[in-house]
């Protein structure tokens, strides 16, 4: 199965353009992605960690890839891996992770951003890599990924992500940055649908949707419906009610956002240690008026930060990287990205993410297995 796996990686990897001499190329470079994809499925975090897991494997990665002049240093991982396309990387993971989704129909698509803070250069007066993904939350996979120079060029980004993927069938989410009519038409262009956070970056907006909402509640209005959940964690209490309202026809105020069906508020208390906090947050969406499956989606995207962001800074500590040379840091988040959601498919070992990793990293027959499940999948 780990030459099926290894297949595969060529596969989607094939098209990454190789910018060195003939005469430099002493490791192909689909034997150094097969390498670092397997390095970093095993807890590896950088590129010293891949050269000392390649020389612990290297008899096990004798088994699919030559290696013919042995490990390469750390040094010459990082040079190569710095000078690659991060956009055709970034188009590989892209291919990958669709293809093992296969349809996105009825999935919550979450658009998210998040900084790489340990990945600035101030010798270079380079910044934090600032990057848009796209997470398909029922199916824990990073469906697409995209560099920016910094938060407020997500906006453009994400457009260009949701441009570039088969969203068919999918409720795209995306937090008020994104709140944009561009956006809203290009998700319904693409046969999907919408549910938009509003905030104070669209003042106009926000104050339509609380009057309308708070006239519907005055009124006793009958097409509004609400749910309520609560959930007690860790010392939390939290109650989150979320009402939704159709939009009605005579909605001067809504009528230029495309598809618009539904608006709606969510309410939140919570207790944390004695000290009470409470919240509203707005938001519009192509769906119908049902309050269950939207909350539900609401819920799904809050979720994205504990599936994919926290998991990354804690378990891959991606946070704290110091990878920072060309394209490297972006390189290293696609790798990131594609081990996890290669670990997160996995049902073969009953682990969290850190556990998988120490495993496979430890015993061979672990990775083989994880690798075996994934590609049956």
């Amino acid at each position: 199965m780990a030459t099926t796996f290894l297949a595969t990686t060529y596969k989607h990897f094939e098209e990454i353009t190789d910018p060195r001499v003939n005469r430099g190329k002493n490791y192909p470079l689909h034997e150094l992605i097969f390498v670092t994809l397997c390095a970093t499925l095993c807890g590896a975090n950088g590129w010293v960690d891949v050269e000392r897991f390649a020389k612990a494997k290297l008899q096990w990665l004798r088994r699919f890839i030559p290696l013919a002049n042995g490990v390469p240093s750390h040094d010459t991982l990082g040079r190569i891996f710095a000078s690659l396309d991060s956009v055709e990387f970034y188009a590989a993971l892209q291919s990958w992770t669709m293809e093992i989704a296969c349809s996105l129909k009825g999935e919550t698509v979450a658009f998210d951003g998040k900084t790489l803070r340990g990945s600035f250069d101030r010798a270079s007066s380079k910044s934090s890599l600032h990057s848009v993904s796209a997470w398909a939350c029922g199916l824990r996979l990073c469906l697409g990924l995209k560099s920016v120079d910094d938060k407020s060029n997500e906006i453009p980004a994400v457009q260009e992500l949701i441009a570039m993927m088969d969203l068919e069938g999918a409720v795209v989410t995306a937090d008020a940055m994104h709140c944009q009519k561009a956006t809203a038409r290009a998700i319904i262009d693409k046969k999907a649908e919408y549910l938009l956070f509003v905030k104070g970056n669209q003042p106009t907006l926000q104050e339509a949707l609380h009057d309308s909402i708070t006239t519907a509640f005055e009124a006793d209005d009958r097409t509004v419906r609400e749910w309520e959940t609560q959930e007690i964690n860790r010392g939390r209490e939290e109650l989150r009610s979320v009402a939704v309202m159709p939009v009605r026809a005579t909605s001067p105020q809504f009528s230029d956002w495309a598809g618009i069906k539904t608006i709606g508020i969510i309410f939140r208390s919570r207790e944390v240690n004695g000290k009470y906090e409470e919240s509203s947050t707005t938001f519009i969406s192509s769906l119908p008026c049902r309050v269950r499956d939207i909350a539900k989606r609401i819920r799904q995207h809050w979720g994205t930060e504990n599936q994919q962001h926290h998991v990354l800074d804690v378990t891959f500590t991606e946070d704290a990287s110091r990878i920072r040379k060309g394209t490297s840091p972006e390189i290293s988040s696609v790798f990131r990205r594609l081990s996890l959601s290669i670990l997160q498919q996995d049902t073969t070992m009953k682990d969290s993410i850190r556990g998988k990793r120490i495993r496979c990293g430890w015993e061979s027959t672990a990775l083989d297995t994880l690798i075996a499940g994934f590609c049956r999948n």
